[in-house]
């Protein structure tokens, strides 16, 4: 028999409805637990022993709802130190549970455990986890789905299926090792033998055809491809054959849906793409393929992943299994190694929904300009040692504003919420290029890379506008910058030098794409605008590790506001020690 609520005493109703209310905006508390291992594992007939979570690779994958609470607890039982990164997330007053390395948190030692804890506050879509410290994120990295809210509907049609593609990159060698030995000489680290699309290499490699990954969908249906680019060196360009992609989402916010054949997508990014597969069963299978655009000069490996597109045949029809194994095989055809124009092109497409339920929040007024030139430089060997930078005398380097972001033994944001940051960093980060030159003509160039821990300290709320600048010193290329703690907007781009005088002019402030990880464009620039309402130590980076691990980093401070939900939280009581 039912209760009739006239017979509930009006406060202990209240009680109820306020309970159920409250329930409904915190959303759902979800408990993971990631064992940190070494796990054997078997690609391109080579048997490697990797670090792993949960003995996988790739890592779990993720799936909360906007508005969920995550508790991850890390423990770690490998001799290197650990920290795990959630790409993506605003970390609002959570900045302890960002991630980064000597930055948000001592590393995670052998032995020890780290609870990650934050509250996915107003963001829906694909992101992803990784380690975030040396090379580890090789093999360290997973899927990050947050459904939208229960009953929320997606803005484009709802999809058979969801399938997260995560782009990553295979070493027969330990990449800890690479990357070690690439910093003792100071010259290029050797580049990986296979990229993988779900750990997977795919038959265009050597002994790889059981490593292949396949997508087996039915007919005239619409899947959702959740795209991720955990490559450590490489952007991509991906295509399926005979397919085309709707892009409908970049980096967790949901953009004008636009078709395309071919997509790039950099380290760090994300990008949802709907798939319509055939009406009818096709005579065919299909390869879906990426590999690397590459603008820079150097060594690049340019190699090709693929998986296969593969119709599920009908019951009682008259396919067997000999007969699919028989049906050609067709392959798309991608841009070309250095196609910079199509980048460019493809990444002009991208515009904020900006919609009346998910607008495009850009800045309107800038409190304060910073220009930033990113790109590669060189430091002096060493005395009595021989290196193998651009020259026998010099180590490669990479900066910003000419800065190589020396990494602190003490982790950044404890210093700064405890006011302790004498010695561990100094907030004298230039907002300029201290020498101006011509950075993507002739020389002379600006080489002359010094070395620090070196900050930009932002008052709460403060409204910046950032144009990154690439460089020539040593041959254009793109960066794909990645900033913890925010989404921004880039309001423009362009080849050449940043002109302040004209280039503002043309700045897109109604629905630029808004997102978390960007390329600067290879002899070129990006402006980027962000509100830094969000307390705490925060990291920028290039999201090739090979340049993140030569300097090209940097660290915003934002301080705290005035109101109790603007203020940095103090750290957890089971945060690492260094």
């Amino acid at each position: 028999m039912g209760v009739s609520l006239v017979k509930i005493p009006l406060f202990l109703l209240s009680l109820i409805i306020f309970g159920i209310f409250e329930h409904a905006l915190a959303g759902t508390t979800r408990h993971y637990h990631f064992e940190i291992r070494h796990q054997n594992v078997t690609r391109l007939c080579h048997t490697k022993s990797m670090v792993t979570v949960n003995g996988q690779f790739p890592g779990p994958r993720i799936v909360a709802r906007e508005g969920d609470r995550l508790l991850i607890k890390v423990t770690n039982h490998v001799s290197n130190n650990i920290t795990i990164h959630w790409h993506g997330i605003r970390q609002l007053q959570s900045g302890w549970a960002d991630g980064p390395a000597y930055v948000t948190q001592c590393p995670i030692q052998r032995g020890q455990s780290y609870v990650y804890n934050y509250t996915i506050v107003g963001q829906r879509g694909t992101l992803w986890w990784h380690a975030h410290i040396s090379w580890l994120r090789s093999t360290l990295y997973g899927p990050l789905i947050i459904l939208p809210k229960l009953n929320a509907q997606y803005p484009f049609a709802k999809p058979h299926k969801e399938v997260p593609i995560v782009f990553g990159e295979w070493w027969n060698a330990d990449p800890e090792a690479v990357i070690t030995q690439a910093l003792q000489t100071g010259g290029g680290p050797n580049v990986s033998d296979a990229y993988t699309i779900n750990g997977l290499p795919g038959p265009l490699y050597n002994c790889s055809d059981k490593d292949t990954f396949k997508l087996k969908v039915k007919p005239g249906k619409i899947y959702l491809l959740r795209l991720i680019n955990a490559a450590l060196n490489d952007e991509l360009f991906f295509s399926i054959a005979n397919h085309t992609l709707t892009v409908v989402e970049a980096d967790a916010v949901y953009v004008k849906p636009f078709a395309t054949n071919t997509i790039l997508i950099t380290p760090g990014q994300t990008t949802n793409v709907l798939l319509k597969t055939k009406s009818h069963y096709p005579n065919a299978t299909f390869l879906m393929t990426a590999r690397p655009y590459a603008s820079g000069l150097g060594t690049f490996d340019n190699t090709t992943v693929a998986g296969i597109l593969q119709y599920k045949t009908p019951p009682n029809t008259h396919h067997s299994a000999a007969s699919l194994k028989n049906l050609p095989l067709l392959k798309p055809i991608l841009p070309a190694l250095n196609d910079t124009s199509f980048a460019t092109k493809f990444n002009n497409k991208l515009r904020s929904l900006a919609s009346a339920q998910f607008p495009a929040n850009v800045p309107q007024k800038v409190d304060t300009h910073f220009f930033f030139t990113v790109g590669l430089g060189t430091t002096p060997c060493p005395q009595n040692q021989t290196c193998q930078g651009p020259t026998n005398a010099t180590k490669f380097a990479a900066s910003v504003n000419n800065v190589s972001f020396i990494q602190p033994t003490t982790a950044l944001l404890q210093t700064h919420f405890f006011g302790q940051s004498n010695g561990v960093y100094t907030a004298d980060f230039p907002a300029k290029p201290l020498i101006p030159f011509n950075y993507t003509g002739t020389p002379p160039n600006n080489t002359m890379v010094s070395n620090g821990t070196k900050v930009v300290v932002l008052p709460f709320n403060t409204s910046v506008e950032l144009v990154m600048q690439d460089t020539s010193i040593l041959g254009a290329e793109s960066h794909p910058l990645h900033l913890h703690g925010f989404n921004f907007f880039a309001v423009g781009q362009g080849f050449g030098n940043f002109d302040p005088n004209k280039d503002p002019a043309n700045f897109n402030l109604l629905d630029p794409i808004e997102r978390n990880t960007v390329g600067v464009p290879s002899g070129g620039w990006v402006a980027i605008r962000f509100l830094a309402d969000n307390p705490g130590v925060w990291f920028m980076h290039c999201h090739l590790e090979v340049h993140t691990s030569w300097g090209l980093k940097m660290a915003w401070v934002v301080l705290d506001g005035k109101l109790p939900n603007q203020k940095l939280f103090p750290p957890p009581a089971d945060l690492p020690k260094c």
